[in-house]
């Protein structure tokens, strides 16, 4: 992914979401997909689908079970 296919997918992230603290962030030695955060706070992982010539995304983000105490 290039930069303003990481811009584009932030805005997208963000609009979607309201919320301007997500950012898409590019991976070290990968260009198939993309850290998002929210903040400081690593949330997930975009990856770039290009089979069958549609260019699409999947965006996976894990849920810990300690998270979800109160």
């Amino acid at each position: 992914m290039d930069k303003t296919e990481l811009a584009k997918l932030e805005g997208y992230l963000r609009r979607t979401f309201a919320n301007h603290a997500i950012s898409v962030r590019a991976r070290m030695k990968k260009n198939d997909s993309a850290e998002v955060y929210l903040a400081d706070e690593f949330i997930g992982i975009i990856h770039v689908d290009d089979e069958d010539g549609d260019r699409s995304f999947n965006f996976t983000m894990a849920i810990l079970d300690v998270d979800l105490e109160d």
